[in-house]
């Protein structure tokens, strides 16, 4: 172990001043963004609900937004991943057209019943925002790379409500078994004081009541881990079917435009079938899960619904409806595993994100700022068991294996 000279208060001062200045534009600029988009989110909504024959037309919007992305956004179209990619080998600065262009995609996307979610928006917001700082503050590769994090951090915090576990998202997101410490303080404030920007521009979260907890018990802790091995299992058929579909469909049809207007045609079929249940962000059903039994197939529905969205090029995210997924299936779990419906919609609703993002500490951290200190030990149990569960891809392509989640075999020689 080589030995460095310590460091003093006074050889931290620039460091610190650097990066809590960094940090602050980072907020200002995401948390304002995000409050704008969920604004934005809110009337395409309630408008689509007022008129639901809006349905009909998702396939003209669809391939018009696709047709926008050729024409302007190819840069941008990889969204989350191109992110990502940077973060691992920073080569050129995120364009500032993706800000702008996946936030009118993503309002039309909802206005026209696509069922997808918003992270992924608030996330690219957040990234292509903080990289244009790049050049005003002359930051060298490894530096771009700590405000690229600091970027999602504040997207996903401020789009969330949830600024602990959006710091450790950016951090524990990148690669499966290793977190990025050099981030962690531009990451923690700016994902703090993006969630403060938000508020002051009067945005307000959605609350989910957990209810009463089970006390910790031999059952309880055995059948919240088999609670998590079904949400990892889940997780990872989400994943899979977004890709092996979104793949096919790219062999069938090269023409994304095209995609995305067969793709609005089988939606516009099945909302005309189902009923709008399974479109939107959902939340109305989130909340029904936490409060009284659901039918067993909804969170099926919501899968369904959603994976034809994203393989077909919708834009939006992936995280809201797993939420969806998860707290209906909780809800569907609980009086087979004789736990409240309240607590296990709470576990799954983190639990399959944590199984599908790779991203177990954020999840059990967003389980605590949502339903309270109580649910700690069972949110981490269960997102432990859903990350060990759900293999070593996800919904994010470029996420690397720095570490295997586990060995099965013998050990090595």
């Amino acid at each position: 172990m080589t030995s460095r000279p310590p460091l003093t208060a006074l050889h931290l001062l620039p460091y610190l001043a650097k990066w809590t200045a960094i940090a602050a534009l980072v907020a200002l600029a995401s948390g304002s963004a995000s409050a704008l988009f969920l604004w934005a989110l809110e009337h395409a909504t309630a408008t689509h609900v007022s008129y639901p024959w809006l349905i009909w037309l998702l396939p003209v919007a669809g391939a018009l937004v696709s047709w926008a992305y050729l024409k302007v956004g190819k840069q941008v179209e990889a969204g989350n991943n191109l992110l990502i990619d940077e973060i691992h080998d920073p080569r050129k600065v995120v364009p500032l057209r993706m800000a702008p262009l996946v936030l009118v995609a993503t309002v039309i996307s909802h206005l026209f019943g696509a069922s997808v979610g918003r992270e992924g928006t608030a996330v690219q917001m957040g990234g292509s925002l903080a990289d244009q700082l790049t050049h005003l503050f002359r930051l060298r590769h490894e530096e771009r790379r700590i405000v690229l994090m600091a970027g999602i951090a504040a997207g996903f915090a401020s789009v969330f409500g949830t600024p602990l576990a959006g710091a450790i998202f950016a951090l524990e997101v990148l690669a499966i078994g290793r977190l990025r410490y050099d981030a962690i303080l531009p990451c923690m404030l700016a994902a703090i004081l993006a969630d403060q920007v938000g508020m002051a521009w009067g945005i307000q979260h959605s609350h989910y009541a957990a209810g009463a907890l089970a006390p910790i018990s031999m059952w309880s802790l055995l059948a919240v881990l088999v609670a998590g091995l079904v949400f990892g299992l889940v997780a990872l058929l989400f994943a899979s079917s977004t890709h092996a579909l979104t793949a096919l469909l790219k062999r069938w049809l090269p023409y994304a435009p095209l995609r995305a207007a067969v793709g609005g045609i089988v939606l516009a079929l099945a909302v005309a079938a189902l009923g709008q249940r399974y479109i939107g962000l959902g939340i109305p059903v989130m909340l029904e899960a936490f409060q009284h039994p659901l039918p067993w197939w909804d969170s099926l529905g919501k899968l369904v619904f959603t994976v034809v969205s994203l393989g077909s090029g919708y834009k939006g995210g992936e995280v809201t409806p797993l939420f969806f997924i998860g707290a209906t299936l909780g809800n569907a779990l609980a009086p087979l595993l004789h736990l409240p419906f309240g607590m296990l919609a709470a576990l799954g609703f983190v639990a399959v994100f944590a199984g599908a993002a790779n991203t177990p500490l954020a999840s059990t951290i967003m389980a605590i700022e949502l339903f309270g200190p109580q649910i700690g030990p069972f949110a981490a149990l269960a997102c432990v068991m859903a990350y060990l569960c759900s293999g070593h891809s996800g919904i994010y392509r470029a996420q690397t294996v720095a570490v295997h989640k586990h060995r099965v075999g013998p050990p090595e020689a």
